[in-house]
C-alpha cells in the first residue's frame, strides 16, 4: 500500500480536519454524536449509521442547529461478526458525516467531498485525483440513471474511465423499513495498490477502497412500492474514520494504525510471543476489535451490561469471543480489563464518557471474564463426562456422539469448536484430518440453522422503519417524561434515565436506583403520572442553548458542546405555575398529556447492577 504522509496522521487529526473543513469553510454546525444505544427506537439494537439519530430531522422536523450539520458518530455493526479477524472488518467504528436537511443537494455535496479529498489547503487531505474513482446509480424501473452526479464528477476532472454505474444493491440507500425516504448515492474509491492506478476503474478490484459515500435522499417509497419525489431533499454522507486513516497512513489494515498499535503490542506481551503467524494475527484482531467495541458499549451513557438478551447478549458474545481468542494466542491470565484501560486512555479526550464510566467498564469486564472462566470449566467437565461415556465405542468413531452434541456444547456452555477438537484430540478420538472435518461440518450445520432462526427472529422483531412516530409510540414516549419526573419526585433526584425502549405496545424505562421499589412507591409514581394526565397539561418545546436549558432546570444528559442548541420539551405552563416536566429531547410528543388517557406500570424489576427497569402502558 502506498505511503501517503511524511508524518503519520492520527485519528484526532482526521476528526479535526473533517469538522473544521465543514464548520469553517462551509458554514455547517457541529453536533455531538449520539449514544450507541438508540433512544426510543425498537427497530435496531445499536446505532449502526450516522443517520440513525437524525431520522426525525431527515423526515422534516426542524433541527435546533439548522440545516447544515457535521458530526462524528459512534457505530456498532454485528452482521459480519464472524468476518472480524480479516484485515478490514470492524464491529465498532466512527463515521464522519455532513448533512444537508433540505438545503444544498448533489452539486454542492459532491464538490465539497471532492475538495476535502483532493484540496491542498488547510483541513483537506490532499489526495491525488489520479488515485480516485467514483460510482453512481445505474438506474432501474423505479428511478433514472444518475447522470446528474456523473456530470458533476466530470466537471471536476474525473474521467469517464473512472466513473462506474452500478445497480441498486451497490448505489442506493434505503428505505430502512418497507417504506420511507431513500435515494441514489455516489461512492468514492481510492487506489491502494503499488504504482499508478489503472486508467480504467474496476469496482471489483479490492485495491480500489471505498472511502466516502454521499447519499441523496430524494424519493419516498410508498406502501404500494412507488417512489415519489420528496418535498425535503436531504444529503446524508458517511466517511469511515478507520478506513480513511488506513489509507492516509499507507498501511493495509486499521489494525496497523495508532488506534490499535498499543493494544496489539500488549496482546503479544501477554501471550509471550513476537512473530505471529496468520492464525495468531487473526486472533489478535478479534481480541482488539471486540474489546474496543465492548469498551464503548460499557462506557455509553445508557447502561448496558452483559446478559442473555438484546444489547447485553451482543456485549457478552463480544467479550467471550475475545477471551476465547486470548487463550488461542497463549494468554493465561485475565486481560480484558487491561486492554479496556488502553482503549479508555486512547479515546477519552474525544469521548469523555469513557473516562466518566471507566469503573463500570473495568468492573463489568472483570466480572464477565470470571464468569466465562467458570463456564468453560463446566463445559470441560461435561465434555469429558460425555467422552468417558463412549470410551468403549471409540472404534466406532465420532458418529457415536449425538448429532447436535458439538454445537450444543457451544450453545449451552459457550465452548468453542477449537477447544472441543483439542479435547477430542487429547483423548484419542481425533487422529486424522477427516475426523476434524467431521466435527466442523457437523458443527457448521447446526450453527447455520441457529443463525437462520436468529436472523428470522431478529427480522421479525426489528422490522419496520427506524423511527416510529405512530400515535401509540408518541403517547408512550410522552409518558416517559412524566414517568422520569415522577420517579425523581418519589425516589429522589439521584434518579436519572439510563435507557429507554418503546414499541407500539409498551414503554420500557431504565433508571439508576439502588434497591427494589416498594408497592407503595410504585403506586405513588403511577398516581402522580395519572394526575398529570388528568390535569391535561399542554406539551410545548423551545430551542435553546445547553446553558439556557440548565438555567430553566431542564432534565437531560448535558453532553452537548457549549453553545449548541437543543430542544427542550415542557409539560405544563410557566405563567400558570403548572409545569411538571421540562426535559431535553428530540423524539415525538403528544400535544397534551390528556392524549395519554391513563398510565399503568406492569412491572418493576432489576435490569443490571444498580439499574432498575419499569415496563408500562398507556390508554388502559
Amino acid at each position: 500500500m502506498k505511503y501517503m504522509n511524511t508524518q503519520k496522521l492520527t485519528a484526532q487529526d482526521l476528526r479535526n480536519r473533517y469538522i473544521n473543513f465543514f464548520v469553517k469553510k462551509h458554514n455547517h454546525n457541529e453536533i455531538k454524536g449520539a449514544s450507541l444505544i438508540p433512544e426510543n427506537d425498537p427497530t435496531v439494537l445499536f446505532t449502526t449509521a450516522g443517520m440513525h439519530p437524525l431520522v426525525p430531522f431527515l423526515m422534516g422536523t426542524p433541527h435546533p442547529e439548522g440545516k447544515r450539520l457535521v458530526d462524528v458518530q459512534k457505530c456498532i455493526r454485528t452482521d459480519d461478526i464472524e468476518e472480524v479477524g480479516d484485515p478490514c472488518h470492524l464491529t465498532f467504528f466512527e463515521m464522519l458525516g455532513n448533512w444537508s436537511l433540505g438545503d444544498y443537494f448533489k452539486e454542492e455535496a459532491i464538490k465539497m467531498s471532492f475538495e476535502f479529498l483532493t484540496g491542498k489547503e488547510e483541513f483537506c487531505l490532499g489526495l491525488d485525483i489520479n488515485d480516485i474513482s467514483v460510482t453512481c446509480f445505474a438506474g432501474d424501473d423505479n428511478a433514472p440513471k444518475d447522470e446528474e452526479s456523473a456530470n458533476i464528477w466530470r466537471s471536476l476532472g474525473v474521467s469517464d474511465d473512472r466513473i462506474a454505474f452500478l445497480p441498486k444493491k451497490n448505489n442506493w440507500w434505503g428505505p430502512a423499513g418497507l417504506t420511507g425516504p431513500c435515494g441514489p448515492d455516489t461512492e468514492m474509491f481510492f487506489w491502494t495498490g503499488e504504482g499508478k492506478a489503472p486508467k480504467k476503474f474496476d469496482p471489483d478490484d479490492v485495491k480500489w477502497v471505498e472511502i466516502w459515500n454521499d447519499v441523496f435522499m430524494q424519493y419516498n417509497k410508498t406502501a404500494e412500492g412507488n417512489y415519489e419525489p420528496l418535498k425535503q431533499k436531504n444529503v446524508d454522507t458517511g466517511m469511515g474514520l478507520e478506513r480513511v486513516l488506513t489509507v492516509m497512513n499507507g498501511v493495509s489494515s486499521p489494525f496497523e494504525t495508532e488506534l490499535f498499535d498499543e493494544v496489539i503490542k500488549e496482546i503479544r506481551l501477554l501471550g509471550n510471543y513476537s512473530e505471529p503467524n496468520d492464525e495468531i494475527k487473526k486472533s489478535e484482531r478479534i481480541i482488539a476489535d471486540h474489546l474496543r467495541a465492548s469498551t464503548f458499549i460499557l462506557g455509553d451513557k445508557f447502561a448496558v451490561t452483559p446478559s442473555n438478551v438484546d444489547q447485553g447478549y451482543v456485549l457478552r458474545r463480544l467479550i467471550r469471543r475475545a477471551i476465547r481468542h486470548g487463550r488461542k494466542v497463549g494468554i493465561e491470565v485475565d486481560f480484558c480489563r487491561k486492554i479496556a484501560g488502553i482503549f479508555v486512555k486512547k479515546y477519552c479526550d474525544f469521548y469523555t464518557e469513557l473516562l466518566e464510566n471507566q469503573e463500570r467498564i473495568f468492573n463489568e469486564m472483570a466480572m464477565e471474564e470470571e464468569k466465562f472462566g467458570k463456564t468453560l470449566n463446566n463445559g470441560i467437565a461435561v465434555l469429558r463426562k460425555e467422552i468417558l461415556k463412549f470410551e468403549d465405542k471409540k472404534s466406532d468413531g465420532l458418529k457415536v456422539f449425538a448429532e447436535n452434541f458439538f454445537f450444543e456444547m457451544f450453545a449451552t456452555y459457550g465452548f468453542p469448536i477449537e477447544m472441543i477438537i483439542e479435547e477430542l484430540q487429547n483423548e484419542g478420538w481425533i487422529k486424522e484430518k477427516k475426523d476434524i472435518e467431521f466435527v466442523t461440518t457437523n458443527f457448521d450445520k447446526f450453527f447455520k440453522e441457529h443463525q437462520n432462526l436468529s436472523r428470522a427472529g431478529s427480522e421479525k422483531k426489528f422490522s419496520g422503519g427506524l423511527a416510529d412516530h405512530s400515535e401509540e409510540v408518541t403517547r408512550l414516549h410522552t409518558a416517559t417524561h412524566l414517568l422520569h419526573k415522577a420517579l425523581r419526585t418519589v425516589l429522589g433526584t439521584h434518579v436519572e434515565q439510563k435507557g429507554s425502549n418503546i414499541t407500539a405496545e409498551r414503554l420500557r424505562f431504565d433508571f439508576n436506583h439502588g434497591e427494589k421499589m416498594t408497592p407503595e412507591q410504585i403506586k405513588k409514581v403511577e398516581d402522580l403520572v395519572n394526575e398529570q394526565i388528568k390535569n391535561a397539561l399542554p406539551v410545548s418545546y423551545e430551542e435553546m442553548t445547553v446553558d439556557e436549558a440548565k438555567a430553566k432546570g431542564a432534565m437531560g444528559l448535558f453532553e452537548s458542546k457549549y453553545g449548541e442548541k437543543v430542544k427542550v420539551y415542557t409539560m405544563g405552563e410557566d405563567d400558570k405555575g403548572t409545569v411538571f416536566s421540562r426535559e431535553i429531547c428530540g423524539g415525538p410528543h403528544a400535544k397534551n398529556t390528556s392524549e395519554l388517557k391513563s398510565f399503568k406500570i406492569l412491572k418493576e424489576e432489576s435490569s443490571s447492577s444498580g439499574i432498575r427497569r419499569i415496563k408500562a402502558v398507556v390508554g388502559v
